[in-house]
């Protein structure tokens, strides 16, 4: 939908360009003049830069976010027979990587508030198969990180964070993506940090761990020719790379943006009829990647927003377990009541940090309206 003076759009990339259109141009122009289209110093700049960020010492960029999962639990040499488990209500990145990487899927249901892994269900799914965990940040609120690495820690689990949709959440005062032995990041165009294209990284401490997947990444080697494994071809390039840098100095501005805007719907919104705003848990930092409320009639509020010109989401209208690709596991509803619950009444809201106040305010009294008259 375009951002009509009449529309609300579900996120709006243009006006973002807008803001910093001069340096965008110009990296874009000085990629295209070197023709440094492939890795190169960019790329390598890049992952400096998103290191230091989050005070980690590796970064290893790759071509996409689902890459950087399955180059992750390849370099963590998961094989057949090997059980991982991750959330239930979340993108398929998450559990059709551990399937390619050789393993089995194992999901764990969301907790009632946070949409976040359940931690209290967690060490109930462990079994000796079992070899890691991966914690899905989910639509910028930080899983329990606590709860987490204590599990992982007792029975000698990995724990790679799925920090996809989470840039510079915070848990307890410490970022998402420095817990766990490796972090995986998506640079997908309308995640908070994204790129004009598909992009992606990791991050790690674990300086063997990254010259392995920095190998696996580069087909097998890290000097053009010099082949060390068999890998795969997944390279972040030089023109994604050099827009990254640019846009990675007003990350934090443009998160603090986005957090004004959730706190004006958590006040706009209280007390509306029927309707569930999203609860932070205590001690996390939430980046409202998404702002996700839940209303028994999802559809139909969805349909009334829409026929005010205001794009709304469902994020993800079917859980992982329930979906096809997923019938061999032969779930039932009970099994994960609450991913089932959610999948039927959330709904994502227009968020963006260049949202004007006029059109949040159109959201709200659309929302309002059709809360009031149900």
């Amino acid at each position: 939908m375009s951002s009509a003076s009449t529309s609300v759009p579900f996120a709006d990339l243009h006006a973002q360009y807008l803001t910093i259109k001069q340096d965008i141009d110009s990296a874009i122009a000085g990629v295209i003049r070197d023709s440094a289209f492939i890795r190169g110093a960019r790329v390598d700049a890049f992952e400096r830069q998103f290191a230091a960020m989050h005070g980690v010492s590796q970064c290893v960029s790759c071509a996409n976010g689902t890459d950087s999962l399955y180059v992750a639990m390849h370099a963590l040499n998961v094989k057949a027979g090997d059980e991982v488990i991750t959330s239930a209500h979340s993108w398929i990145a998450t559990s059709e990587t551990i399937t390619q990487a050789g393993g089995s899927v194992v999901f764990c249901d969301t907790d009632g508030d946070t949409f976040t892994l359940d931690a209290k269900r967690l060490e109930s799914l462990i079994t000796p198969r079992t070899v890691g965990i991966i914690p899905v940040h989910l639509y910028g609120q930080p899983a329990d990180m606590d709860a987490v690495m204590r599990i992982a820690n007792k029975h000698r689990l990995w724990v790679i964070e799925d920090c996809a949709q989470a840039h510079l959440a915070r848990f307890r005062g410490k970022l998402v993506g420095t817990f766990g032995r490796a972090a995986s990041f998506s640079f997908y165009p309308g995640k908070n940090l994204g790129a004009m294209g598909d992009a992606g990284g990791l991050l790690t401490e674990d300086g063997a761990l990254a010259e392995r997947m920095a190998m696996f990444a580069r087909h097998g080697g890290l000097t053009k020719g010099d082949h060390r494994i068999e890998g795969i071809n997944s390279r972040l390039d030089g023109l994604q790379a050099a827009i990254l840098s640019v846009k990675l100095p007003h990350l934090p501005a443009w998160t603090a943006a986005r957090q004004r805007i959730a706190a004006r719907y958590d006040a706009m919104l209280a007390g509306t009829p029927d309707l569930v705003l999203p609860k932070v848990a205590e001690g996390r930092e939430h980046v409202y990647h998404l702002y996700v409320i839940r209303h028994p009639r999802r559809d139909a509020l969805k349909a009334h927003l829409a026929s005010n010109g205001i794009e709304t989401v469902v994020n993800y209208p079917v859980a992982l377990p329930f979906l096809p690709a997923y019938a061999r596991l032969n779930v039932r509803p009970e099994q994960f009541p609450n991913a089932f619950a959610d999948q039927s009444t959330v709904l994502s809201l227009p968020i963006f940090p260049e949202m004007t106040q006029n059109q949040q305010g159109k959201v709200v009294d659309c929302v309002r309206k059709f809360c009031r008259a149900s």
